[in-house]
């Protein structure tokens, strides 16, 4: 047994993957698959004694000679050699016999991932400069909300999200489906622009909701979480705010909101200024109640980032460990040892270490 440690650093290059299961925990990662056949084990080796002793041959008796007894010769020094090599041969194909594994423990972590819809505001007040110096609020959301994207859809930890992203204004655009292509998801999301045209302006909140909620609803996911980001007050009422709350709660999805900013802006004479008036957070706070899920308020770039940091926790759903084992023979290396020390000791039986009948 003295061969199984350095059996069991083999490389798994030289190993043969086994169907046996580990039942008797050796050492480290060595296991015996059939333990039981250690029990041969002194036997085989007192039989082989016994067997050995009946064959043994009388020693022949002779008149004493001066000068004492005679030195021993070489080959009577190494007669032990073939016996001690056939109980090896016999040691190594018990051990075999028992089938020695080399196991790996693995251990995997199992999550069902969360479809995400990121609905996010690209109306002209997204282009105000207060959240990071020198940057739009929009500028800002995009780097914060890419890097949101990506550990969600890149999560080493649990399952990867399948995420699709919205904009509005006036009119919601689902600019990308539900994709688990993080390069493609992200690759919209840098195209995302403030809207252009006056009669595009606008906060849609009612109609951009509701158009998350109906693609939400075609998704086969038992979690489904939407993220609004905004920085005003619904404007477009076709849809109001709390219908379109109220279906996602029918349908199951939380939708997480997202106050971009935090002062209003005044247009005077076509200039825009900020005001001392802090951003209305009433109707962001009734989504979330509806829906159970929770509001945010991001003035600045530290705060967006924080909420994110939030969000991505509060979607993370249970997770459960899988442990198994993966299993190498080691045998063949032993039942060729053993074969090579019983030819052995069989060609020195029949060679040098030969004896006569007397």
């Amino acid at each position: 047994m003295s061969a199984l440690p350095a059996l069991a650093a083999l490389p798994p290059a030289e190993e043969v993957e086994s169907t046996a299961e580990a039942s008797w925990h050796l050492w480290g990662d060595a296991y015996l698959a059939e333990p039981w056949f250690l029990a041969l084990l002194p036997l085989a080796l007192v039989l082989l004694f016994l067997g050995r002793a009946g064959r043994g041959l009388e020693a022949g008796r002779v008149p004493a000679l001066p000068g004492g007894t005679l030195p021993r010769t070489l080959r009577q020094r190494l007669g032990f050699v073939p016996p001690l090599l056939s109980a090896l041969a016999l040691v190594a194909v018990i051990v075999a016999l028992a089938r020695p594994l080399r196991g790996n423990v693995l251990t995997t972590t199992v999550s069902e991932g969360v479809d995400i819809a990121l609905v996010l505001d690209c109306s002209s007040s997204m282009a105000h400069k207060d959240m990071e110096a020198g940057r739009s609020r929009l500028e800002v959301v995009k780097e914060v909300v890419g890097d949101f994207a990506e550990r969600r859809m890149t999560d080493r930890v649990g399952a990867a999200d399948n995420v699709a992203l919205l904009t509005f204004a006036r009119y919601p655009r689902l600019l990308c489906p539900f994709t688990l292509d993080v390069s493609a998801l992200t690759g919209f999301l840098r195209g995302v622009e403030i809207v252009r045209y006056q009669d595009e302006d606008g906060t849609g909140i009612g109609r951009a909701l509701a158009k998350g909620v109906a693609l939400l609803r075609e998704t086969d996911a038992r979690s489904k979480v939407c993220v609004l980001l905004t920085d005003g007050e619904n404007n477009v009422h076709d849809i109001e705010p709390e219908t379109a709350a109220r279906l996602a709660s029918e349908e199951g999805i939380r939708v997480y909101t997202v106050l971009a900013g935090e002062y209003q802006y005044v247009n005077m004479l076509g200039q825009v200024y900020p005001t001392g008036r802090k951003l209305d957070t009433r109707q962001l706070e009734e989504i979330a109640e509806v829906t159970g899920g929770q509001f945010f308020p991001a003035g600045d770039r530290r705060a967006l980032e924080e909420a994110f940091a939030d969000i991505e926790e509060l979607v993370r759903t249970p997770r459960s460990e899988r442990r198994f084992t993966e299993t190498f023979d080691l045998y063949p290396p032993l039942l060729s040892l053993g074969l090579a020390l019983y030819l052995l000791a069989w060609a020195s039986r029949s060679t040098w270490a030969r004896r006569l009948p007397g």
